[in-house]
């Protein structure tokens, strides 16, 4: 059952695949370097290719054989918002964009109330931050640095430092933090 299963997934993947870079059986057979026979019975899925075979098409695809053995991905996944993780620190509501991890890679939105207050946490040494300010005006401080931001202004700094967002009007904003963590600093 499960050598089926594997079989099935490597003829839907290669379809999926051939297909996405419009490519003919006949063409990417002759870039796997493989008979268009072979490769025939590998999308039918009675093929029984041999990890030498596996490893020339996963390279003409430019993909890996872990790739093609594996459950074929969906093409598409909608996330709600409500299911996106979020919390409040302080006033200051915070949300993730996105529903994946990104390793070295933080997204989050924040909503501030008028006059709302945040300090940042400082992240690991060799962190940058892009900062920007969809709606309002928002000030940052920094060691030494204070920085205004209006509507879709970004600053970018270091965010291994000290740090403390502001709202400096009376009415919400939003704004978007997206941390880059030094390599190893998670």
């Amino acid at each position: 059952m499960a050598m089926e299963r594997t079989s099935e997934n490597l003829a839907r993947n290669l379809r999926a695949l051939r297909d996405a870079r419009g490519l003919s059986q006949q063409q990417i057979a002759r870039l796997a370097g493989v008979p268009r026979a072979t490769w025939t019975h590998l999308e039918s899925g009675s093929g029984n290719p041999t990890l030498s075979v596996l490893l020339r098409v996963a390279s003409s695809l430019q993909t890996t054989v872990e790739e093609l053995l594996g459950a074929p991905r969906q093409e598409a996944r909608l996330v709600k918002r409500a299911s996106l993780s979020s919390r409040t620190k302080g006033n200051v509501r915070i949300e993730r964009v996105l529903p994946d991890s990104l390793p070295g890679l933080i997204i989050e939105r924040m909503e501030f109330p008028g006059d709302g207050v945040l300090v940042g946490v400082p992240h690991t040494p060799g962190t940058r931050e892009y900062l920007t300010c969809e709606s309002g005006t928002l000030e940052l401080v920094t060691v030494g640095s204070v920085w205004t931001l209006e509507a879709r202004d970004v600053l970018v700094f270091r965010g291994d430092q000290k740090h403390t967002y502001r709202n400096k009007g009376d009415k919400p904003l939003v704004a978007f933090s997206i941390v880059v963590l030094a390599p190893g600093g998670i």
